[in-house]
């Protein structure tokens, strides 16, 4: 099972039997449905054929405008609808088909759908500092290695902004990755569904897309940027002339989702459309999720860790190295059972198992309710509300306890010496 939902189910277990854990283990937006939306989701609910196997046109339609508002110029023909990005993402490695390279940690399903496909993933580290995107003269290296042995390497993948270290891409890297792919003839796939989401947005956002056009599929969806993970819908931009590769996608398609849910398209080419309800929404959801991952970010400083500035989505990436309690599977494993804090461990984002590096998802520490979350999101400085900071607060005392004199390993007794 998925690292996150397998996290989730047994966090929510020990939340029934009684204990105490603060959830920053799934990746959930963590927020209610704008009125908005339910209102187009129950007006379209009688809609109930199979519809285009490609989505609805007035969806694609919405969805080409989306992105045309920002910069990339798309043709509804090229858009292809799914039961949420990660199955589009799935079917688009069968459909390309070969090896693919993806940054080194990275969202656990990538490395996981590679294999269910038979792809085999080359991971490859970002740069220092940095995340979402391999490092592009690494991936020359490890793209040549690869051939060399007979492997046939076709596609690279990029998240921007990054899931897990909630770090956004600069654009000289980008670019060069841009370069890089069409020098080595792979295939970008861009999976940009927190994109809305980059907390200042006056930081520079450059998308593959922009310098690669003919080569690059962008992948997004409605789950983080509007909270409608259970609604599941998502949309893919394929690059030009790629008619081949939509034949095929869809083709995929179906044979394993037909269709994606009529009434659920219908909600989403509404969202699509940028109308202000939700643009407005957006901006406060961003707001909401920059303050409280930059406060969450404060704490893990405190305790001595080094954790990259989240920039985006709702992720951190603490390194917790200089505890010496192990690697990442031991320190998530003290930090849940001892101290009722619930993350993620690095190695479930193909990182070093010996590393003591974790991921921190602050989403779900905006309430218990729908009531609290909307308060949450109201707030004009929702780190004063008290369930937030009560929640901050057990972080840190978490974190403060969690030391190398508390969890030591006593020694082995030394056997005893017999005097003659």
């Amino acid at each position: 099972m998925s690292a996150t939902l397998a996290a989730n189910e047994d966090i929510e277990r020990r939340r029934r039997a009684g204990e105490r854990v603060l959830h920053l283990a799934f990746g959930e937006a963590g927020l209610p449905v704008h009125p908005a939306l339910r209102d187009k989701l129950a007006a379209a609910s009688e809609r109930n054929g199979y519809g285009p196997v490609a989505g609805a046109s007035g969806l694609r339609a919405a969805a080409a405008g989306y992105w045309t508002r920002r910069g990339l110029v798309t043709d509804p023909e090229l858009v292809v609808s799914g039961p949420g990005s990660k199955s589009l993402l799935y079917g688009l490695l069968l459909a390309i088909g070969g090896d693919i390279v993806m940054p080194m940690p990275s969202w656990v399903s990538y490395a996981a759908q590679a294999d269910l496909v038979g792809s085999r993933p080359i991971l490859v580290p970002a740069p220092p500092g940095e995340g979402g995107v391999p490092d592009p003269e690494l991936v020359v290296r490890e793209v040549h290695r690869a051939r060399a042995q007979g492997r046939t390497v076709s596609s690279v993948l990029v998240t921007l902004p990054d899931n897990p270290t909630g770090r956004l891409a600069p654009p000289v890297t980008v670019a060069r990755l841009a370069e890089v792919a069409r020098e080595l003839n792979l295939t970008i796939i861009s999976d940009e569904i927190y994109r809305d989401l980059v907390h200042d947005p006056s930081l520079p956002y450059t998308s593959p897309a922009e310098l690669a056009p003919e080569r690059t599929i962008i992948t997004t969806g409605l789950s983080k940027s509007l909270a409608l993970g259970g609604w599941r819908i998502g949309v893919a931009r394929l690059p030009e002339n790629a008619h081949l590769l939509r034949r095929r996608l869809l083709a995929v398609a179906s044979e394993i989702w037909s269709a994606p849910a009529a009434p659920v398209q219908e909600a989403a080419a509404y969202a699509f459309g940028d109308p202000p309800e939700l643009t407005e929404r957006i901006t406060r959801s961003r707001k909401l999720h920059g303050v409280v991952a930059r406060a969450v970010y404060e704490r893990f400083v405190a305790a001595g860790a080094d954790v990259p500035a989240p920039q985006g989505g709702f992720y951190l990436y603490p390194d917790l190295g200089h505890l010496r309690l192990g690697g990442s599977a031991e320190v998530t494993k003290l930090l849940l059972e001892e101290h009722g804090i619930g993350v993620l461990p690095g190695h479930a984002f193909g990182d070093d198992p010996s590393a003591a590096r974790v991921r921190v998802a602050v989403s779900l520490l905006y309430g218990d309710t729908a009531e609290e979350r909307l308060a949450a999101l109201n707030s004009p400085d929702p780190l004063r509300l008290p369930w937030i900071a009560d929640n901050l607060d057990f972080l840190s005392a978490g974190l403060r306890e969690l030391s190398p004199s508390r969890h030591a390993v006593p020694p082995k007794p030394r056997a005893a010496l017999c005097g003659g």
